[in-house]
């Protein structure tokens, strides 16, 4: 299970560094791509959260696990929009639009508290429950790749070298491995914990998904996006029925 746990961390780690050195080397993307996916992962996210998260954490720990639900989601405000600068996906992919440094390094901290977390959520699922491990696994892989792609972006646009920025996008991926490996130091110590620690990563995807992801799809002046959020939804479902299906 320890290795299952950091090669599903490695493997999105590695989706967030492919999409920033995709910036990097190729200099754009396509919004609309960039779009559809954070759509994808922001209903797949709510529907994991609403239908799998909150019923186990609630059957794991009982009515406990709300309060913990509600730190995971408080947390991420707080370390993303209140510690550090507010972040917009996507928003500085644009060659027109240039960010100052410090607007950069905010930027690159929001998103490595957002991906050590991510790790965290992953490595608590599979834990917990290896089917609703696997679905927060695919939930964070569909937001990952844009999320690279983001970072890369914002940091070109503030005018960091290409060195600089690589290593940053490589520091993001690193901040998503800690998160795993935190997680599992969690899981050894007690199940109460790891059910704490599963409602709270809970809290976070809910945040993620509508704090972070919707309301970004929603300043879309495409019409698409916001429909994508329900095939998300419909992904989520069909993933789950499958899961159920093999294991």
């Amino acid at each position: 299970m320890v290795a299952k746990i950091l090669v599903f961390g490695l493997v999105v780690a590695l989706a967030e560094i492919l999409g920033g050195l995709l910036i990097v080397y190729r200099r754009s993307w396509p919004r609309r791509a960039q779009e559809v996916l954070l759509a994808l992962g922001a209903g797949f996210i709510l529907a994991l959260v609403f239908l799998k998260l909150i019923p186990a954490s609630i059957t794991a720990i009982g009515e406990s696990a709300a309060i913990f639900v509600l730190i995971g989601f408080a947390s991420i405000h707080f370390f993303e929009h209140t510690l550090v600068g507010h972040l917009h996906f996507g928003e500085e992919t644009h060659a027109d639009v240039m960010v100052s440094r410090t607007a950069s390094i905010s930027a690159f901290l929001g998103l490595c508290i957002h991906a050590f977390f991510d790790g965290f959520s992953i490595s608590v699922g599979l834990q917990f429950d290896e089917m609703i491990g696997a679905l927060i696994f695919f939930a964070v892989l569909l937001h990952k790749f844009p999320e690279g792609l983001t970072i890369g972006s914002i940091m070109m646009a503030a005018g960091h070298q290409r060195r600089t920025i690589v290593f940053g996008i490589l520091g993001i991926g690193a901040a998503t491995i800690l998160g795993t490996i935190v997680a599992l130091t969690i899981g050894t110590v007690n199940e109460e914990i790891l059910g704490g620690a599963f409602a709270f990563s809970a809290g976070a995807a809910a945040y993620v998904g509508a704090s972070d992801l919707i309301p970004e799809i929603n300043k879309s002046k495409d019409r698409v996006p916001p429909l994508i959020v329900f095939l998300g939804m419909i992904l989520f479902y069909l993933s789950d029925m499958i899961l159920e299906g093999m294991l």
